[in-house]
């Protein structure tokens, strides 16, 4: 009985190639890294991590997904523990009451009349106007603080539902929506002084 039980996880096994890991799906998962973590040394770390990791959990790969797939998720988990022990349990967003004021009317709630969203004016047909909006925009998220970033990143990026970060970062509902609104506000005003 054991020794088919073997032979399955050989199956299962021989669509890993560890040996070539490096080679194939290092600077992939070294810019998957970077993009969500800006810090080079960090990016480095994160994915050895993920090689040692599935190294360690060969066993179980069932075959469902491909292996560089595999090796993402495993990544995107180490990044959501990094963020998660930076942040420390039960992150604290406090003071929002005071600059929420600077943008909106405490009777009605909506936007001040100097900080209601301006069109930008884009022509999403000419890509090198899309480009340069590109790189501001790229510019202005590597100004936001490392865990506004990751949660942005993992909603925007990764399509991650709203209960899933709050639970990978250790957040309350609320300190996930000012954390959104504060990374939006931020990112709007960068790019309002950034692009002409």
């Amino acid at each position: 009985m054991q020794d088919e039980t073997d032979k399955q996880d050989v199956v299962h096994n021989l669509h890993l190639h560890p040996l070539s890991w490096v080679e194939k799906y290092a600077d992939y998962l070294f810019g998957f890294a970077m993009s969500r973590t800006r810090d080079e040394n960090t990016a480095k770390d994160l994915v050895q991590d993920t090689f040692l990791a599935a190294l360690q959990k060969i066993d179980e790969f069932k075959g469902n997904s491909k292996e560089k797939t595999w090796l993402t998720a495993i990544l995107k988990n180490k990044i959501a523990d990094f963020y998660r022990k930076r942040s420390g349990n039960g992150l604290t967003v406090a003071g929002t009451a005071g600059e929420l004021s600077d943008f909106f009317d405490r009777a009605s709630g909506h936007w001040t009349g100097k900080n209601y969203p301006r069109a930008f004016g884009l022509e999403t047909s000419n890509p090198l106007m899309m480009k340069e909006l590109g790189n501001v925009l790229n510019d202005c998220l590597t100004k936001l603080p490392g865990l506004w970033f990751s949660v942005f990143s993992m909603k925007h990026m990764d399509d991650l539902a709203s209960e899933m970060i709050c639970k990978e970062l250790k957040l309350t509902n609320a300190n996930f929506w000012v954390i959104m609104h504060r990374t939006k506000t931020n990112l709007r005003a960068c790019l309002e002084k950034n692009w002409n």
